[in-house]
């Protein structure tokens, strides 16, 4: 398949997202890799944790990896026996299921809404679909900020990362990578229980990230000057507190929010009443409050409608240089 049909269809795929996100009860393909991947857990991943773990989880990764690669492969070229059409169909189904633009900015909008119409305690119901740290006696400044996290740093997870591996290698490449992305989320904890296990597909993560991180960046700094919000100061905060981020991928989305709104991210948070601390990353202009959403969420907007232009730019300069 020539390269320039991957650019229009991972745009197909991003407009196709933006436009019905993931319906409730449509099959999805993240559903059976998280069935997957919790049977590899109960099955290889059993205590006494040791370093042992380690293999099982590298055999876990790539076989998921492939494995993944292989059903998306087969499903594609089982239907371009009937058409090509179906089968560039089916590619931007695919495509789409690992893309998240829509559920992310709807994710931030209705903690938004529960916020603003019915209260703190809503809000807490709603800010904990989206978020794994303890909610229920969150101030509301902290709702605020545990959503505004959210939406920065899933920037690269859910939108630019597949579409960079989707237009690298179609729907095959961009749901490996959420195999991957997946298996970091269940597995790649830092705890006894998953310190060895979860290793290599959090490493891998990692590696899947760097460059669609770094090319986010640039994009993330156009779209908050779009926005109208202190780009200069989110170019600053990149690179000076992207590194104090735990991840070496998320830390620049989140500091450059952080630049952007002129607020400060980070701090401590509560995971089954123990309390994690994390660095601080931009500085405390002012308190945060449920306008930052909103602005947080028009950057998300912005930076993917960023993406949706490249593809149109390069796909139609491929398709006249092939011309």
């Amino acid at each position: 398949m020539e390269s320039v049909t991957f650019w229009w269809l991972a745009m197909g795929a991003t407009l196709l997202d933006r436009l019905i996100g993931d319906p409730r009860g449509w099959p999805h393909p993240v559903v059976l890799m998280g069935w997957w991947i919790n049977k590899w857990d109960r099955w290889a991943n059993r205590p006494p944790y040791s370093t042992a773990g380690i293999w099982w989880g590298v055999l876990m990764t790539f076989s998921t990896v492939f494995l993944v690669w292989g059903i998306a492969w087969g499903m594609i070229w089982a239907a371009s026996q009937v058409s090509v059409t179906l089968a560039a169909v089916v590619q931007v189904w695919l495509i789409s299921t690992t893309i998240a633009w829509k559920g992310l900015v709807d994710a931030g909008h209705q903690v938004y809404r529960a916020l603003t119409r019915q209260g703190l305690t809503a809000a807490r119901i709603a800010v904990s679909q989206v978020v794994g740290r303890d909610t229920g006696t969150l101030p509301e400044s902290e709702v605020i900020r545990a959503t505004v996290e959210t939406l920065s740093e899933n920037i690269v997870d859910a939108i630019t990362s597949p579409i960079f591996f989707a237009v690298l290698g179609g729907a095959p490449l961009a749901l490996a990578y959420r195999a991957v992305n997946t298996m970091d989320s269940m597995v790649g904890y830092k705890n006894p229980r998953y310190a060895h296990f979860g290793w290599a597909s959090a490493r891998m993560d990692d590696v899947l990230n760097f460059i669609p991180a770094r090319l986010t960046a640039c994009l993330l700094w156009l779209s908050t000057g779009l926005a109208g919000l202190n780009a200069p100061n989110a170019w600053r905060m990149m690179r000076r507190d992207a590194v104090k981020h735990p991840s070496p991928n998320a830390g620049i989305s989140e500091a450059m929010m952080a630049g952007a709104l002129s607020v400060q991210l980070g701090g401590t948070n509560y995971y089954g009443g123990i309390a994690s601390h994390r660095p601080t990353l931009g500085d405390p202009y002012r308190i945060l409050n449920a306008e930052d959403i909103l602005a947080a969420s028009k950057v998300v907007n912005l930076t993917a409608w960023s993406a949706v232009g490249i593809m149109v730019l390069v796909g139609g300069l491929l398709q006249c240089k092939l011309w």
